[in-house]
């Protein structure tokens, strides 16, 4: 039997004789085949623990894992830019199922999110930037669109209904478990699901500034707007009228916090609160763990909770 190495390591292959082999493409993904395959299932993750995906390519031993698994499962929605050449990749005999986790969910263009974006200044902050982005997540239709889809309860509801019908049509004696599992986890998701609805529901401010554009599903389920300082991307970088454009409208609308991320550099974040004389606090977009949070048990579950908790405490 191959020995398990960490879900979020990249040493080895990670695969184990005697369960249903996952390979997941990033953080949340990892999580839902985690709790649904449970132990029928030894998932491995590709994107280190601490690195932001955006920034990740696969190397050839990637390839070789998850040409040994029997499910390899990615978001989509344009999130890995590397994924259509990956998959051809695998072994044109081999016996990888590929699975698209973010399908259907109602997916946002670039242009819905700039239609939704509060007006900042002149025009919409970042306009430039999330316009360039587009060039870089299209779906088949050519068509620019947000790939954040799991930062929404709503979308991780969904997703973790494609990742148990991948889990049960690679591995079909174990439908029972999966289909527990699922119900499990389900049940989590709808009681965060819930408290999102009520607690933002209640709250009397809905905007929202934000490090990087990733949080378009989640204001769009729970009625929030989003005012970004960068595009899509999390690299993307503002134009100082962007900066200056936010730093009067945090000004004039009372906005008392200004969030980041940890897997990217806070800078801007900070720079933009100083400026405003503001606070920061974490939203995290779920995106991966830092290698603290990897060992010390916190999940999407406690993340999520965790941003609704921070939320509320800049919309008061």
């Amino acid at each position: 039997m191959v020995a398990v190495v960490s879900a979020c390591g990249g040493q080895k292959s990670g695969l184990v004789e005697g369960k249903t082999n996952v390979v997941t493409s990033f953080y949340p993904i990892y999580f839902l085949a985690k709790e649904i395959g449970g132990d029928k299932a030894n998932v491995v993750n590709l994107v280190p623990a601490g690195v932001e995906p955006h920034d990740w390519t696969p190397k050839s031993r990637d390839l070789q894992t998850a040409g040994d698994a029997e499910l390899f499962l990615y978001n989509g929605a344009g999130l890995e830019g590397w994924v259509a050449d990956f998959v051809q990749g695998l072994p044109k005999d081999g016996k990888t199922v590929t699975g698209e986790v973010s399908k259907g969910i109602k997916l946002l263009t670039a242009e819905e999110e700039e239609a939704a974006a509060l007006e900042v200044g002149e025009g919409e902050a970042h306009g430039e930037e999330a316009h360039n982005h587009e060039e870089e997540h299209h779906d088949e239709h050519g068509e620019g669109i947000d790939p954040h889809t799991w930062v929404s309860p709503k979308s991780a509801l969904v997703m973790a209904g494609n990742v148990r019908d991948y889990l049960v049509s690679v591995d079909a004696a174990n439908k029972s478990v999966y289909d527990a599992n699922y119900e499990k986890l389900a049940a989590k998701l709808t009681e965060i699901d819930q408290s999102y609805i009520e607690e933002l529901g209640k709250m009397p401010n809905k905007a929202i500034v934000v490090s990087h554009q990733a949080f378009g599903y989640l204001c769009r389920d729970y009625g929030l707007k989003q005012v970004a300082i960068m595009g899509l991307s999390p690299d993307a970088e503002p134009r100082a009228q962007d900066l200056l454009n936010i730093a009067k409208f945090v000004k004039d609308n009372g906005v008392k916090t200004i969030f980041f991320e940890e897997l990217v550099s806070a800078e801007l974040a900070d720079t933009l609160a100083r400026e405003a004389n503001v606070g920061t606090l974490v939203l995290n977009p779920l995106e991966g763990l830092t290698p603290e949070q990897d060992k010390d048990g916190t999940d999407y579950i406690s993340l999520m909770e965790t941003n609704l908790k921070h939320l509320k405490q800049a919309l008061q």
